[in-house]
């Protein structure tokens, strides 16, 4: 079996990883205590001593405003450590699986970004990881990119967590409206990279940057409608008033420190293709993972 290698593994999408991968191959899964990719030395013994055939990299800075006024750390974590990481992959001929995002993009396009539109990010967390794409793909070494969005999950801290928490808190909220973007549990980005990575194993499928996203798309406020009407079905919720606004609104209403796309849609049609696969409806994953959060 392939020796795999994962970084990031007590994250969000990592912890999901850990359970998709194990059926793909000897499994190394390093959390952020046991290896901190900004520690360029360590990840370099790491890898050299492990000789693995598939590095994957769950771990990211993925705090939108915070890196606004952290630019350095995001940089490190969302760039540096992807280049060094990509670098090694090349000595190795490992295959480096890791993940991109819509931010990477303006958002002012009228349809679906596609892989191949031009990158024209908005914000420094948008910068960071398409700095890191970028060094990727300058590296030479083999790889798979997915660009996500909107990420959410049983683990961490996610905007389906976040409402199921002030539903209780508060009687009205304040959802923005006018961004669309296609909500995408981490167990399906987990399960997809997992069939990828047999795939290419194989001999079948391409390496390159793929858009996973599921089927649909909505807004933050109609992905909050959808959060509070199954939880009042499942656990008897009180649903809070929920109030659209549009993000001009909201950003002189809140502190906001960064610029967000108000389109963040993204085609999946290369992913379907090339791997044979179909993505779900967003709303019907949404709906066992916000049961799994309740049962909690």
């Amino acid at each position: 079996m392939a020796r795999i290698l994962l970084f990031g593994a007590n994250g969000q999408l990592g912890r999901e990883l850990r359970r998709s991968l194990l059926a793909s191959g000897n499994l190394t899964a390093l959390s952020r205590n046991e290896c901190d990719i900004i520690d360029k030395d360590k990840i370099t013994t790491i890898i050299r001593d492990l000789q693995p055939e598939i590095i994957v990299n769950s771990a990211a800075y993925t705090n939108v405003d915070k890196a606004e006024k952290d630019k350095k750390t995001a940089m490190l974590v969302n760039a540096r450590a992807p280049a060094t990481i990509a670098q090694l992959a090349r000595e190795n001929n490992a295959l480096l699986v890791d993940y991109s995002t819509d931010y990477v993009f303006n958002g002012t396009k009228p349809g679906a970004y596609v892989e191949t539109d031009i990158p024209d990010p908005v914000n420094v967390y948008g910068q960071s990881k398409l700095a890191g794409l970028q060094a990727i793909q300058q590296s030479g070494c083999r790889h798979i990119v997915f660009r996500v969005s909107w990420v959410y999950g049983r683990y961490g801290n996610n905007f389906v967590k976040t409402m199921l928490r002030l539903g209780k808190e508060k009687a009205e909220l304040k959802i923005i409206a006018d961004q669309r973007g296609s909500p995408t549990p981490a167990n399906l980005i987990a399960d997809v990279t997992a069939q990828a990575i047999g795939q290419i194993q194989s001999g079948r499928g391409e390496e390159g940057v793929y858009n996973l996203v599921p089927a649909g798309l909505t807004s933050w406020y109609g992905y909050a409608e959808a959060i509070f009407e199954h939880a009042v079905k499942v656990a008897h919720y009180k649903k809070p008033e929920l109030l659209p606004i549009k993000t001009s609104e909201y950003a002189s209403e809140y502190t906001v420190a960064a610029k967000r796309p108000l389109n963040s849609c993204l085609s999946t049609e290369k992913l379907e293709r090339v791997f044979n696969v179909r993505m779900p409806e967003w709303q019907h994953p949404l709906k066992q993972i916000i049961e799994e959060i309740i049962a909690e």
